[in-house]
């Protein structure tokens, strides 16, 4: 719209001897030129060549020489192959030879300003060769930028490829890794729990190797999801159902089993809070109940579940151990791990020594 606009205008310009020669043709008719050749400007970024022949023909006649140069520079962008631009080069020189020629018969003002070899050529070069070579340029820029930005985009893909089979690779072995020693080792202790409780006399012997059976092929069943998720990263690997505060009881009784006093409170009106805030409020008590294995030992501890307006409070709380536990190996990042997974949910975790040389774990979890 603005192109056609100002060709338009320029051309009308120029026919009426404001930036060119005037004309001695009916000031309509100068004005259906002058319009003719907006009309192609406002088109010229779909085709360009009715631009040129309308500005061919208004340049010959009227000395009209916008809309020619905007043709000659839209040509530039335009054409790739040299044949067609010698040929634009070609039409442009014979047009300019032809206004020349008119200008000469026509006399006045017009052969002043176009109708000598000299003058000719500098309007030439002004009108059709500058705005030609400005088009060309202009093209190959284009070009080499575009070529720079795939060139770019690929590199941009190849890294992100290289650095997704990296991980990939890493995934594979860590999954080796994690198969090879963790679920040899858990399957072995699986065997020889089972292998207890049919070879014992004794009761209590017989029962606290099924409980090490059972947590141990838990262990493997949630091994296996594990392993699953790291060999196939861009798969949906089918999982079982994910533990909430419907199985607390289970885990606490687990936990019982192996000689922790364990007293659970409930809190406030039960109601739905959603799973997602139950499996993490269970794996906050998981996690709770294995520091207390691994360092209180024999101990009591008390579990409180708090049913808040707008929110869901786990606190886990043991007394100071009677008998210290033997040290477990540890990673260190038990805590860490499920400090991200409760703010990852909005939620916040403390974890602190008490004054009577318990411990305590806080989790409030946004319901």
């Amino acid at each position: 719209m603005l192109l056609g606009a100002v060709v338009f205008l320029t051309s009308l310009g120029v026919v009426n001897g404001q930036m060119g020669v005037p004309s001695d043709l009916p000031w309509p008719l100068t004005t259906l030129i002058a319009a003719l050749a907006g009309v192609a400007a406002l088109y010229a970024r779909r085709a360009w060549w009715p631009l040129a022949v309308v500005g061919a023909v208004a340049y010959v006649a009227l000395a009209m020489w916008p809309p020619l140069l905007v043709a000659s520079y839209l040509a530039g962008t335009t054409l790739r192959e040299r044949r067609t631009v010698a040929a634009c080069a070609g039409g442009a020189v014979a047009v300019v030879g032809l206004s020349t020629w008119v200008s000469g018969w026509l006399g006045g003002e017009r052969e002043l300003m176009t109708g000598t070899f000299a003058n000719a050529a500098l309007m030439g070069v002004a009108v059709v060769g500058l705005p030609l070579v400005l088009g060309l340029w202009v093209r190959a820029r284009r070009e080499v930028l575009a070529a720079a930005r795939d060139r770019a985009d690929r590199l941009e893909r190849e890294q992100v490829m290289r650095a997704e089979q990296a991980r990939a690779q890493e995934r594979a072995r860590i999954a080796r890794e994690m198969h090879d020693v963790v679920a040899h080792r858990v399957s072995l202790m699986v065997m020889h729990a089972g292998a207890l409780e049919v070879g014992t006399s004794d009761q209590r012997t017989a029962e606290a190797a099924a409980l090490i059976g059972d947590i141990g092929r838990e262990a493997l069943t949630n091994l296996r999801d594990v392993l699953g998720v790291l060999r196939a990263p861009a798969q949906a690997v089918p999982r079982g159902p994910q533990p909430t505060l419907a199985d607390l009881d289970e885990l606490l009784d687990r936990s019982r089993a192996l000689g922790i006093t364990l007293t659970r409170h409930d809190e406030g009106e039960a109601r739905a809070v959603g799973l997602t805030a139950e499996r993490t409020a269970y794996r906050v008590v998981q996690e709770a109940l294995t520091n207390v294995h691994k360092h209180a030992g024999e101990t009591a501890a008390d579990v409180a579940v708090r049913f808040l307006p707008s929110s869901l409070e786990v606190v886990v709380s043991n007394q100071p151990p009677v008998r210290q536990a033997v040290p477990l190996p540890e990673s260190g990042w038990g805590l860490v791990g499920l400090r991200e997974r409760v703010e990852l949910v909005g939620g916040t975790l403390h974890a602190a020594p008490r004054p009577d040389g318990g411990f305590e774990l806080r989790a409030r979890i946004p319901a």
